[in-house]
């Protein structure tokens, strides 16, 4: 009885076998060349990698002939991914202008994105700076046109474009004026004084991400008033940006609504995960009461999350309401930069290894230490090949999950044992 009890606890708790690295169970490979020399080097990993590699890239292995090589895997982004406040003091007018000081981030920043009441205004942004709390000794940062053009059905631009600094206090005065025209902006001093109602200062430009395009389209259809642009893309290509290609002969000025949608292609997915995003494409390049507007954003900031795991069709569409359609040459679908940096001598072949999702993600060292603020040398991923000594890899689950069957057989010994102690038992007790 007490064997046919161990039986089956042994089949019930029986441990899947450990997986162990090894190269022959990696379905692909890539060669990667290496610069000449030596010392620390990376690649980009390019978009058709990720359908191939398990999720979350945790299968990826590097190997100069025998030997593992560790490695960090990098993603381009931001140094700061939020914005932050400036601290607005000293708000007030002097004569017909708005003046007011900043205390900055500790931190470089390129941008000062000002929180403006009212529409259909022009204005004029005299910016200077200084590392003097008192903001005495001011150093002059330049002069930029801010603008609000609703009337026109055009763009709105309150953010001043400066060089990259760190001076931590700024003293701005903005010249106001209404839109030549119009009539909707207040301009009497109670409205002046309330319009300045904050300024957030966004990551630096010169820390902005990477991108690399994912999927691509050439031809939009016609929709009732939209341009539409279809994608099938792949499982698991992430994608977090897209960007529109205008014809170079182009030069008019816009403002149209982009709806994305995703949906994954997997049967009985594709209602509960597809999701919409928003967006606004628009060019401004006109001059207006003597001051000239440039501006110009020809992208969509967009994290699809439902084709991570799973194929998706992706629909990019642009609203034109009333207008021509925009002589759009190109939609692309863009992730930001990933690199695989790794510290391997040049003197032998190095190779990529993926495609076996039964590894769990590597353990470095090297990981852990990685800094990004290192210099790498430009190293080369080449076309995907298969591995000409792959093999699939032995059933490592458990007994119980390969042969469930025998889970029942051990039971209905066990039954059949008790079965038969019982029978004897009785007859004992009747004699």
């Amino acid at each position: 009885m007490k064997s046919a009890i161990l039986l089956s606890l042994l089949l019930w708790q029986a441990a899947a076998t450990p997986v162990a690295l090894d190269p022959h169970y990696l379905r692909y490979q890539r060669t990667i060349t290496l610069p000449a020399g030596a010392g620390p080097s990376c690649a980009v990993l390019d978009p058709a990698l990720f359908p191939h590699a398990a999720a979350s890239l945790k299968d990826l292995r590097l190997f100069q002939a025998d030997h593992e090589i560790p490695y960090a895997i990098t993603l381009s982004e931001p140094q700061q991914p939020d914005s932050d406040t400036a601290t607005l003091r000293n708000l007030g007018l002097r004569g017909r202008n708005i003046v007011f000081d900043l205390e900055m981030p500790n931190r470089p920043y390129t941008e000062l994105a000002l929180n403006l009441a009212g529409q259909d205004f022009l204005a004029t942004a005299t910016v200077s700076g200084t590392r003097d709390p008192n903001y005495a000794n001011q150093i002059s940062l330049g002069e930029f046109t801010l603008f609000d053009l609703t009337s026109q059905h055009l763009s709105r631009n309150t953010t001043i474009h400066l060089q990259e600094t760190s001076l931590p206090y700024l003293h701005v005065e903005l010249a106001v004026s209404p839109v030549a025209g119009t009539h909707t902006f207040d301009t009497s001093p109670q409205a002046l004084q309330k319009m300045v109602q904050s300024v957030t200062v966004p990551p630096s430009r010169e820390a902005q991400s990477l991108y690399t395009v994912a999927e691509e389209v050439f031809i939009l259809t016609q929709r009732n008033r939209q341009s539409v642009a279809v994608f099938s893309l792949p499982q698991r290509i992430p994608v977090e940006r897209v960007s529109f290609v205008l014809a170079p002969a182009f030069k008019a000025n816009f403002s149209r609504d982009v709806s994305i949608t995703d949906r994954p292609t997997t049967p009985n997915q594709a209602d509960s995960l597809s999701e919409t995003l928003a967006g606004t494409i628009l060019r401004v390049h006109l001059t207006q009461s003597g001051r000239e507007i440039r501006q110009e954003q020809l992208y969509v900031p967009a994290t699809l999350g439902s084709n991570l795991q799973s194929a998706a069709a992706v629909e990019v569409a642009i609203n034109n309401g009333d207008d021509t359609p925009l002589p759009i040459t190109a939609v692309r679908l863009e992730m930001r930069q990933r690199k695989i940096c790794f510290d391997a001598p040049a003197a032998q072949p190095l190779t990529l290894f993926y495609g076996d999702p039964a590894l769990t993600a590597p353990q470095y060292d090297y990981t852990r230490l990685f800094s990004a603020s290192n210099k790498f040398r430009a190293a080369k991923l080449d076309a995907e090949q298969f591995n000409p000594a792959y093999r699939d890899r032995p059933d490592a689950r458990p007994l119980t999950d390969r042969h469930p069957h025998l889970l029942w057989i051990a039971l209905l010994i066990v039954i059949c044992i008790l079965a038969i102690i019982a029978i004897r038992s009785s007859k004992i007790v009747h004699h």
